[in-house]
């Protein structure tokens, strides 16, 4: 599991050095885009769950 980890942390390690570069910028975006969208996605499906749930229990 340690070594799982370590390699890990030198992946992250290399993925800042490229996006701190200056040839890097588009694809800092690229990954701040991702980030977002993998942010936002549950909370969609979550808040499209609680509708549905308010929806249903108040079709009266």
């Amino acid at each position: 599991m340690l070594l799982l980890f370590s390699a890990t942390e030198a992946q992250c390690a290399m993925c800042r050095a490229v996006l701190e570069s200056e040839e890097g910028q588009s694809t800092a975006k690229g990954i701040n885009n991702g980030i977002v969208y993998l942010m936002v996605i549950p909370y969609i499906l979550i808040g499209g769950l609680a509708y549905f749930i308010y929806r249903k229990l108040n079709q009266k």
